[in-house]
């Protein structure tokens, strides 16, 4: 397994930015499907986004898309998140996912049963 350590979150207003990064060590990362996911207090683990460690596709929930890009550094071993326009619903814990597969399908990634390595977390607070 890979070891995943997230960074990046913070207090933000409404319609800003912030970007996460998650630092990913320990493996030969080519066949790995990297995610990041979400948990407000009192509800359930929720999938944000998705993408392959080699490239070639990415995945989002919609109420994200067009505001939220993720994306991976080879070179580094760092998975970001990069969230524009955010709003107070985006409040919540941000986790850091790893598992092995290839090119999984669009239920798959979105199921946190899916994953094997969970980083600690890092909490993105949005006030109004």
């Amino acid at each position: 397994q890979v070891q995943l350590v997230e960074s990046g979150g913070g207090l933000v207003q409404a319609g800003g930015s912030l970007r996460l990064a998650c630092a990913v060590s320990g493996r030969t990362l080519s066949n790995y499907h990297m995610a990041w996911f979400r948990q407000a207090p009192g509800k359930d683990r929720d999938f944000v986004a998705a993408i392959g460690w080699s490239g070639g596709y990415t995945y989002y929930r919609d109420s994200v898309k067009g505001r939220f890009t993720i994306s991976r550094d080879t070179t580094n071993n760092t998975v970001y998140l990069q969230m524009n326009a955010l709003k107070p619903e985006d409040t919540a814990v941000y986790y850091c996912a790893a598992v092995i597969l290839n090119r999984p399908s669009s239920v798959v990634v979105r199921d946190w049963r899916t994953y094997r390595s969970w980083g600690q977390g890092t909490q993105v607070t949005v006030s109004s």
